[in-house]
């Protein structure tokens, strides 16, 4: 894990109520260095897929997601399948990406370090 993703997962995810502008591309292009691989944006969301050895670890990294979700107040959508786990953020209060989204995927991916 590098240290710039340490550092992005370090980060607190700010309550947006809208109001402000969504990343534009070069933020965007900008923070993605910061992420492991695997992640991209699709469809104006951040995503990464995830597998795993089982259906028990799938729900057990999807439980851990949802805990760190919780506790960030920035919650992703999941596709949930027997051994695979998309997560997909978007900042839903400005139809776009903030900085929020990517402070989640590190922590997501610091998670998937475990």
């Amino acid at each position: 894990m590098t240290d710039t993703l340490c550092d992005l997962s370090k980060g607190t995810c700010k309550p947006c109520e809208g109001g402000i502008a969504p990343l534009n591309t070069e933020e965007i292009a900008a923070l993605m260095p910061k992420l492991a691989d695997g992640w991209q944006v699709a469809d104006g969301k951040l995503r990464r897929d995830f597998s795993f050895d089982g259906h028990y670890i799938t729900m057990t990294f999807v439980n851990a997601v949802a805990w760190v979700s919780h506790r960030q107040g920035h919650h992703p959508d999941l596709s949930v399948g027997y051994d695979t786990c998309r997560v997909e953020y978007i900042t839903h209060a400005i139809d776009g990406l903030s900085e929020s989204d990517f402070i989640c995927a590190a922590k997501i991916d610091a998670l998937f370090q475990l």
